[in-house]
């Protein structure tokens, strides 16, 4: 089940001279962005690699440019990956929000 909380967070922030970036929320988008990039992969290890890596440089490159980090933890999300955004923003000294279940 997916919830609006990043959307949330930008209507709040309405008015203000801000730009957003987040993780692209579409699985399918997310797993073949590396052979969208890069090109058809052979095998599934090689299609899963490349599409990791992609992610990977994004997600990178979005934290270092970032001023504010929110990052998310709840059961329906990846741990693992909001725990790598909000320690690398932490070492990275970016300011940053960790939010714990809802936000209602």
């Amino acid at each position: 089940m997916c919830t609006d909380w990043r959307e949330r967070i930008v209507e709040g922030a309405g008015g203000l001279d801000v730009a957003f970036s987040g993780p692209v929320t579409d699985h399918s988008a997310s797993d073949d962005a590396g052979a969208a990039i890069l090109g058809a992969q052979g095998e599934r290890f090689w299609h899963d690699h490349v599409g990791a890596g992609v992610n990977a440089i994004r997600t990178r490159t979005l934290l270092e440019r970032a001023d504010v980090v929110v990052v998310r933890f709840g059961e329906q999300y990846r741990q693992w990956n909001a725990a790598f955004d909000a320690g690398y923003a932490a070492a990275l000294g970016k300011l940053r929000y960790v939010v714990e279940g809802t936000l209602d």
